[in-house]
């Protein structure tokens, strides 16, 4: 047996939605969206042939300029695509960041280099927290989307550091003891002079 699908009111949208619709449209969403969102701030409101009609000049406006939007975007894209960008962050011997790279801070990086990318299209799971380099995902709507890589820097050098430095399983450093193997062997002149000093006093005592 099918199950049945959620059910749904209809509504006209007042004003833009990312991801459901621009103003003048008539969409279909879930009750509690509805009521708690879009119904409250008068994002949309039940629809009406007065006053789909009253919209169609905003939804035609809205229509053009989401056309230059997804433009712009598509332009970003294209640039975007085989980069790479370097960050320079602030990190312990072990190449962990003293804080972490989060989507705004890619989104930073990518508007300073002249690409406005808002930090919602920045597709990171999860904040980056060391050295090293990591594809990221930018994404603006299901078919606008380019990885690139994010390669996280030291500000300073490290290899020289940790080169001489061993960490266990747990990334824990290992502490190395002064190795004595090019000391002399001691044992063998020690029971020697053990040895000759009581014989010495012996012949002593005879005189």
């Amino acid at each position: 047996m099918a199950s049945k699908t959620p059910r749904q009111v209809t509504l006209l949208l007042n004003e833009n939605v990312e991801s459901l619709g621009i103003v003048g449209d008539v969409v279909n969403v879930k009750p509690g969206y509805a009521r708690n969102f879009l119904l409250p701030f008068g994002i949309a409101e039940v629809p009406t042939e007065e006053r789909i009609d009253e919209l169609k000049t905003a939804r035609e406006t809205a229509l053009a300029e989401l056309e230059e939007l997804r433009a712009d975007r598509r332009g970003i894209i294209e640039a975007l695509q085989d980069m790479a960008v370097a960050l320079i962050r602030s990190c312990n011997d072990r190449g962990i960041l003293y804080g972490s790279v989060t989507q705004r801070d890619i989104a930073d990086a990518l508007k300073e280099l002249g690409h406005g990318v808002d930090e919602r299209a920045v597709r990171l799971a999860n904040p980056i927290r060391r050295v090293g380099e990591y594809p990221v995902v930018i994404q603006f709507e299901k078919e606008m989307r380019v990885e690139i890589q994010i390669r996280v820097e030291a500000d300073r050098s490290i290899e020289d550091e940790t080169e001489e430095m061993e960490f266990d399983n747990e990334g824990e450093l290992i502490e190395k003891t002064a190795k004595s193997a090019n000391a002399e062997p001691q044992g063998d002149d020690s029971a020697a002079e053990a040895s000759e000093e009581p014989a010495e006093e012996q012949t002593a005592s005879d005189a």
